[in-house]
């Protein structure tokens, strides 16, 4: 209250003038008496808590592991009654039964924070309350542990036991572990026991997957074989090598679908290309496998500087008289083709058991090609170096090896060589200097090959080929074209198999026919 004077010193009157504020206090949170009333062969707790006032209503009861009201509670087990006083007080008892039936074992101890408002404006406040049968510990209690880790294929599961033994049941997923189950690897003894499953067991679960991984979890749980309990858990998730989309050089794609976690809707079976009928090649309850060709099934080309990409994807139709906003899932897949790529394919000769012959085969090996600065070939023009200037006439030494090669059986043949005024090998003019391993018979200067011997720097010296010719140019209609002359080569490599040799390959040469 405030109280305002006036006070007139001719009349002598007081004029007074009161204000009433009002003034809402915080409530004092004050410490809730709990008297515990335990008694370790009635096999359950018994606490009391009060005195309360009137507008105190207990909410909830947070336990161990869960939080439940006063109904649920009574649900469970758990005796919770109010007891009211003549005084206009309350008090609440609250009993929880023993789970163990060994109490000179082990001290139960139960932890609760009971939850009340305060009527009617519903204030909240709480009170954390810790008791214990008041037995004296005989032993300590060890819980369980439980390990995990993982390799390319499998999880690993490891749980060693605690004081009490194996007394607890084991989940995995929503699924109890029993040691008949086929997919699991299962190992136990006295102190612990373990467990190796694949990750496309039917317990664990898909997360996510990438273009090249699929990240799957387990969950394991311990429970007390009573009330179910978790008595310890682990939560394991790793990423495992997965190849979603495989693509082939004879223009087939293979694809994996799989379904995770976050999409519980899909039906594996159900799922198809851009053309719906377009189905899987075989699917099971959590993956579809595809097959099929990059012409086929609505895959779409497209065209790149030096590669070409197919597109298609994998999606879930939707239901009949369902709105179609679009698919209700969808996972595009796409192959690419480098254009004028060399694929390298091997092969394998069969000897015959009475005439020894030799098989024409394939294969990649690097070849290069150098221009000898003499006829010595011990000193040879560099990059920087060209375009080298020649005289008409003038005698150019060429050297051909067989690089990062170090097997002897195999022998380097030179097939044809020509030359053209353009960088294209096939542009015009050109002309043969080297035709079917031979000289060409109509230059009037022919090519001449060079015997390649051993040496320092030769070891083999069937990867080595070497020739000499006169250096000319192009003309048309009677005039000297002077631009560049290039040079390509064609050659293969062989095994070398002397004993055929008839008659020389060529006259000028000492190459065979194989």
């Amino acid at each position: 209250m405030l109280e305002v004077l006036w006070r007139s010193t001719v009349a002598h009157d007081d004029t007074r003038y009161k204000v009433l504020f009002p003034i809402t206090t915080p409530l004092i949170l004050q410490a809730l008496h709990v008297q515990e009333n335990t008694v370790p062969d009635a096999r359950e707790f018994n606490m009391v808590l009060g005195p309360l006032l009137p507008d105190v209503v207990l909410r909830n009861i947070t336990f161990f592991t869960t939080v439940l009201t006063v109904e649920e509670s009574n649900a469970r087990g758990f005796t919770v009654q109010e007891h009211h006083y003549a005084n206009g007080t309350k008090s609440i008892s609250v009993l929880v039964p023993f789970d163990n039936p060994e109490p000179l074992v082990t001290t139960y101890f139960l932890s609760l924070i009971f939850g009340f408002i305060i009527l009617p404006e519903e204030t909240p406040f709480r009170n954390v309350t810790n008791i214990s049968n008041g037995q004296p510990c005989v032993c300590f209690v060890e819980l369980p542990t439980i390990t995990g880790s993982c390799d390319q294929n499998q999880f690993y599961i490891s749980v060693k036991y605690g004081s009490q033994g194996n007394n607890f049941k084991a989940m995995v997923g929503h699924q109890q572990l029993t040691p008949e189950m086929a997919d699991y690897q299962f190992q136990e003894n006295s102190t612990h026991f373990s467990l190796v499953l694949p990750y496309t067991a039917k317990g664990t679960t898909f997360e996510l997957i990438t273009s090249d991984s699929l990240r799957a979890r387990v969950d394991f749980f311990l429970l007390h074989t009573s009330n179910d309990w978790v008595v310890a858990d682990l939560f394991l998730s790793c990423n495992f090598p997965l190849t979603t989309t495989k693509c082939y050089p004879n223009g087939t794609m293979t694809a994996t679908a799989v379904k995770v976690d976050s999409v519980t809707d899909i039906i594996p079976s159900r799922l198809t290309l851009k053309d719906q009928s377009c189905k899987p090649a075989f699917s099971g309850d959590r993956i579809a496998y595809f097959l099929f060709n990059v012409a086929s099934c609505g895959t779409t080309r497209t065209f790149f500087d030096h590669y070409m990409l197919y597109e298609n994807e994998i999606a879930l139709p939707y239901n009949k008289g369902a709105s179609p906003v679009g698919p209700q899932y969808r996972q595009t897949i796409s192959c690419y083709y480098v254009v004028n790529e060399t694929q390298t394919v091997g092969f394998g000769a069969n000897p015959r058991l009475y005439e020894p012959t030799a098989e024409i085969g394939s294969g990649q090996l690097m070849v290069q090609m150098r221009l000898a600065q003499d006829s010595s070939y011990t000193l040879f023009y560099q990059a920087e170096d060209y375009p080298v200037v020649k005289y008409l006439r003038q005698s150019l030494y060429f050297e051909v090896e067989l690089v990062e090669s170090t097997d002897p059986n195999l022998e380097l043949i030179l097939e044809s060589c020509w030359a053209t005024l353009d960088e294209d090998r096939t542009s015009l003019p050109s002309w043969d200097i080297i035709v079917d391993s031979c000289e060409n018979p109509d230059d009037s200067y022919v090519t001449i090959f060079h015997p390649v011997v051993s040496d320092a720097r030769v070891l083999v010296p069937s990867h080595i080929k070497r020739f000499s010719m006169k250096m000319f140019t192009f003309t048309k209609d009677k005039e000297v074209l002077k631009d560049e002359v290039k040079y390509e080569l064609c050659v293969y490599w062989s095994h070398r198999i002397v004993a055929l040799c008839n008659k020389p390959f060529c006259p000028s040469t000492d190459l065979c026919p194989l």
